[in-house]
């Protein structure tokens, strides 16, 4: 899994209620051992967010046609080996937060 990468636009603050902050990995390695209640949004023209039809987690989100799919890094279990690597949006971020110093930080993707 690549470092995460934490995003602070305002689709992603209202779909996970702060920043969505994600690893990423090739689609062909990601196994689920279940997918009955995994279910697909269409956020935008361009991707869409996968979510748990039974308590409504925010899990995934992927670019149509691109090979990697982004996975919540709230959502694995310590200890991940993750840190932050980057910011992006951060020209959209709300106003109740700070962006520690440290990792690079993007005013747009």
């Amino acid at each position: 899994m690549r470092p995460s990468v934490a995003c602070h636009c305002s689709q992603c603050r209202k779909t996970s209620g702060h920043y969505w902050s994600a690893t990423s990995v090739d689609v062909g390695r990601l196994t689920l051992i279940r997918e009955a209640g995994l279910r697909w949004y269409r956020s935008s023209e361009t991707a869409e967010r996968g979510f748990c039809q039974h308590c409504g987690s925010s899990l995934f989100w992927r670019e149509f046609g691109d090979e990697h799919v982004s996975i919540g890094a709230g959502t694995l279990d310590p200890p991940t080996g993750l840190r932050t690597a980057r910011h992006i949006f951060v020209r959209d971020k709300s106003d109740y937060y700070e962006i520690e110093d440290g990792p690079e930080q993007a005013p747009q993707a």
